[in-house]
């Protein structure tokens, strides 16, 4: 399946004079992508994507089979009557060839406390009310062109990334992590990217948008485009069911794999629509929307904290994959991720609003990526990046009589106890 993408006239790779637009890093601009493959590609072939007059190409090494023994079991073999209990020392998060449908004994107990947590911390969109954000929207002077923008591009963003990092974790992460509790806080993660799309639509009609405009954005916005373009690629080569991990070209394909979802699509796509929906909510506008926003950006923390345990003890476990080869890959998969999201940024935010303003992310975008790379043992590629946004750390805190926004009087069960760095 092809998803065709239709030009916006007003975003192009070019300055006005006509000469390439840069960055403001310094760097050409990424070029505009047009089009998304979402079909598995030849393993012997690397993943192209079309470009206008040019192409970005994202290189995928064949990918061989391995040996029957390398590979780890699935949890779909046949059940072999009076075979031995399993023990800790039998568990691994990758290639185990132990039993995967028995959950104890616990070898990773932080993967079942995330698990428990995430249960905990449940919420439903419905349970936000919209009513003051449907009468702002209505007033023709309640909110201005550039906020409006805004709201419209970040649901148009969200409300299909999510559903990407769905299709990552059911149909390619998940048959090939062969640990029973990492792989039960995977379904509770599937189950939350289900419940922020559901949110998002719950926005979407609540407000009277046009659902087609939003949901289609990825094929029609370049910039949000180009973010989804980006992401694929790694869905494609593992969702590939001639791929299997066994082999150290595979296992490294798998972890590169988790570093594009986690670290790069929770940990540096989601950030600049994270502060500009949260800013509304902090100027008392558009309160509803904010704090569904601020809700999935909980669920979203924790899925990054999970993702960052699971590629560090995969490190551990295989250290031979992380190699310095290996590492300049991800930092350079890092910088184009800062590229493309500073480009979202200024797409969505041309000018100043909120309190905000492009280079604002600029900065906020670099100290992130540093982040990331400390949390899975990279070195910091942005010297002395600060974090121009502090209050979005009040953002985690909602064990409250009532939230940040006032508008629910639900709490969450625990959540003043749980840690977010």
């Amino acid at each position: 399946m092809t998803l065709n993408f239709f030009d916006d006239p007003k975003a192009t790779a070019q300055g006005q004079s006509g000469a390439p637009a840069t960055t403001a890093f310094g760097t050409p601009a990424v070029p505009v992508v047009n089009a998304l493959n979402f079909a598995p590609p030849p393993a012997s072939a690397p993943s192209v994507v079309a470009s206008g007059a040019t192409a970005v190409a994202f290189p995928q090494p064949p990918v061989s089979a391995p040996a029957v023994g390398d590979a780890g079991l699935s949890g779909l073999e046949e059940i072999n009557f009076k075979a031995r209990r399993i023990t800790v020392d039998d568990k691994k998060i990758i290639n185990c060839r132990a039993d995967l449908n028995q959950l104890v004994p616990f070898k990773y107990e932080w993967a079942w406390q995330k698990y428990l947590d995430a249960c905990s911390n449940h919420w439903m969109p419905q349970e936000v009310s919209m009513s003051r954000d449907i009468a702002l929207w209505k007033d023709p002077n309640g909110l201005t062109d550039d906020e409006r923008t805004i709201i419209k591009r970040n649901l148009g963003f969200f409300s299909t990334a999510d559903s990407l990092v769905a299709n990552n974790l059911v149909l390619a992460i998940y048959r090939h992590i062969t640990n029973p509790e990492c792989r039960q806080y995977l379904l509770r993660q599937s189950f939350e990217e289900a419940l922020h799309t559901h949110a998002y639509q719950y926005i979407i009609e609540s407000l009277g948008l046009d659902e087609g405009e939003i949901f289609n954005m990825y094929r029609e916005i370049p910039s949000i485009h180009a973010k989804d373009a980006f992401q694929i690629q790694f869905t494609q080569e593992l969702a590939d069911p001639n791929f299997h991990t066994g082999t150290p070209e595979t296992d490294g394909r798998l972890l590169r794999n988790l570093i594009g979802y986690y670290v790069i699509m929770e940990g540096i796509f989601f950030y600049v629509g994270f502060v500009q929906m949260l800013a509304f909510g902090r100027q008392n506008k558009m309160t509803g929307s904010s704090e569904e926003f601020q809700y999935i950006l909980r669920d979203e923390s924790m899925h990054l904290n999970f993702g960052i345990d699971l590629i560090n003890q995969i490190k551990a476990e295989n250290p031979h994959l992380w190699t310095s080869e290996f590492q300049a890959e991800i930092a350079e998969l890092i910088k184009e991720a800062v590229e493309l999201e500073y480009q979202y940024a200024e797409d969505t935010m041309p000018r100043g609003v909120l309190g905000l303003n492009v280079g604002m992310f600029s900065e906020y975008l670099r100290f992130i990526a540093n982040r990331r790379c400390k949390q899975i043992g990279l070195t910091e590629l942005y010297a002395g990046a600060k974090n121009p946004f502090p209050w979005m750390s009040e953002m985690l805190d909602l064990k409250k009589e009532k939230n940040f926004f006032e508008t629910r009087v639900i709490d969450y069960q625990t959540g003043g106890a749980l840690s977010w760095d």
